[in-house]
């Protein structure tokens, strides 16, 4: 272990035992001392859910945690490891895209725990296809994404990029897309389509802008995330912890007339 090189804190919603985990905890080693506390089993779609206390055990990676990725992040900086310069979570199976995704996610949701520490961080994911889901991965697949956070690990800090961004969300395309190798700096969209239909005694619940990403025909325009890794780009969003306060004057009057 080298006392120089920056200590970096990774975890993920998939699972400690998900391929993309051990390729980001193998990738990162070429930029600093990683750590690894993350979920024992999956805990996609968690949001920021948290725990009061959780179990944990040793695993060849580093530390299995009976909980959340926001767990995690929480255990990993207050009691499990050396503090961290930076936290990574993912490689997440599947995309974090898109401005109503943020919150869901268990992949940023630990990037977004890590922000409110003070602590710069990156929620990476990877963009499968509809027809890809359901195939196991493997570790070499995550390669466009690990090369991609690599990158962003190494430089970004010392970049100044956080000094005005909170985290960063990266999403990469999947290897047998026809990726350009390009970094596209982008924003979440808004665009949204979600349905629900009744059967019986249940609601099925069905999200339309994968079917969209399926077909390519998303209402995106440039510069939006979903947009750049359809085109084969590795997209990555600046974003600031939530929630940001504004002044509203309609409000103001409101709350003056009460």
């Amino acid at each position: 272990m080298d006392a120089d090189e920056p200590e970096i804190l990774v975890t993920n919603d998939d699972g400690i035992d998900a391929p993309g985990i051990r390729a980001l905890a193998e990738g990162l080693e070429a930029v600093g001392n990683v750590t690894v506390v993350a979920p024992a089993d999956n805990q996609s779609a968690s949001g920021r859910a948290m725990s009061s206390e959780v179990a944990v055990h040793d695993h060849d990676l580093g530390y299995a945690v009976e909980g959340t990725p926001s767990d995690c992040i929480v255990a990993g900086l207050e009691a499990l490891g050396p503090y961290p310069d930076l936290v990574v979570s993912g490689v997440n199976e599947g995309g974090n895209l898109g401005m109503y995704v943020l919150g869901r996610s268990g992949t940023v949701s630990a990037a977004v725990e890590a922000a409110f520490f003070g602590v710069p961080s990156i929620a990476v994911s990877m963009y499968m296809r509809e027809d890809q889901f359901g195939e196991p991965t493997e570790v070499a697949d995550y390669e466009h994404a690990v090369d991609a956070t690599r990158h962003l690990a190494r430089e970004a800090v010392d970049a100044g990029v956080f000094e005005t961004a909170d985290y960063l969300n990266v999403n990469a395309p999947h290897p047998e897309a026809d990726a350009t190798g390009e970094m596209v700096v982008t924003r979440p969209s808004h665009a949204y389509d979600m349905t629900a239909e009744q059967n019986g005694d249940t609601v099925t619940l069905h999200d339309r802008m994968w079917d969209a990403m399926a077909t390519g025909d998303v209402p995106d325009p440039e510069g939006t995330d979903r947009r750049a890794v359809l085109d084969g780009h590795v997209s990555v969003s600046p974003l600031t912890a939530p929630h940001s306060t504004e002044r509203h004057e309609a409000l103001d009057a409101l709350s003056a007339d009460f």
